[in-house]
């Protein structure tokens, strides 16, 4: 179901068929020594994301329990009792429906279920994933784009940096941990990249990345935001932008990915 409408700068919302996929890692790339690339392959059919931010769920099983597709009932998937697994939502990076196969990118940063798999995955290592459940598509009809976040927030970032046509503006803002964690994205878009690290201070302490927006020389005319990251600091630079840098609220989007100290959090703004 697709919403229809007149503004030619409004996000336009499409819902797919909820789906589950039980995939097998074919291949695993560092990008970075931080970022690890999982190419997942089994039956991608009926699978599509339209927009940059869009997520699947991503389901972590205990040690010792086989990852199963589970039925689903009419609310949502019923796993076994003592199997359900931990979720958590990721940004698909690249896919092909023909082939079947899709890429996702883990950030190694602790012990927490996705990062411990992907750390310890190996090819043959099998995955469940489901979604996305929908679309947010953002037209190439602002004057330009900037792209905000940490590393949690690459693939969404790296995604759009690459699908802007050419012509398109761009501005991306990333904080990182160090040089070695920055990426390099090829694109026809316009683009203007800046990096930050925090070079050994501990993701989510810091003001790096609302100082750096509010630093940049950003480009004039109408433009649309994306922030995702730590849930503090997405709302930190999106307060920066539409109360000090003018910046219309309504073409703001904010995404908390994760919350310091709290181990499952997601919040839009």
């Amino acid at each position: 179901m697709t919403e229809t409408f007149s503004n030619p700068r409004a996000i336009q919302r499409v819902r797919h068929d909820t789906k589950l996929r039980l995939l097998k890692v074919t291949a695993i790339t560092d990008i970075t020594p931080l970022m690890r690339r999982m190419r997942l392959e089994g039956d991608m059919s009926g699978f599509a994301s339209l927009g940059h931010a869009d997520h699947i769920k991503a389901f972590f099983f205990a040690e010792g329990v086989t990852p199963e597709l589970p039925p689903i009932g009419p609310n949502g998937a019923e796993f076994k009792p003592g199997t359900r697994p931990e979720m958590r939502d990721y940004t698909p990076r690249y896919w092909s429906v023909d082939e079947g196969w899709i890429d996702l990118d883990f950030v190694l940063h602790g012990d927490g279920p996705a990062s411990s798999w992907a750390a310890s995955a190996r090819v043959g290592s099998t995955l469940v994933i489901g979604g996305p459940r929908g679309s947010q598509v953002v037209p190439v009809a602002f004057d330009w784009y900037l792209l905000a976040g940490d590393e949690t927030a690459l693939p969404a970032i790296g995604r759009r940096i690459e699908e802007l046509p050419q012509g398109a503006k761009v501005v991306a803002v990333i904080e990182v941990a160090d040089k070695a964690e920055e990426q390099i994205f090829e694109t026809r878009a316009d683009l203007m990249l800046i990096y930050v690290h925090r070079n050994g201070a501990a993701a989510g302490t810091t003001s790096l990345l609302r100082d750096a927006v509010a630093a940049a020389t950003l480009p004039p005319g109408e433009a649309y935001a994306y922030i995702a990251g730590e849930v503090n600091m997405s709302r930190a630079v999106r307060d920066l932008l539409v109360n000090e840098r003018g910046f219309n609220n309504e073409w703001v989007k904010a995404a908390g990915y994760w919350r310091l100290g709290v181990a499952d959090a997601h919040e839009d703004h």
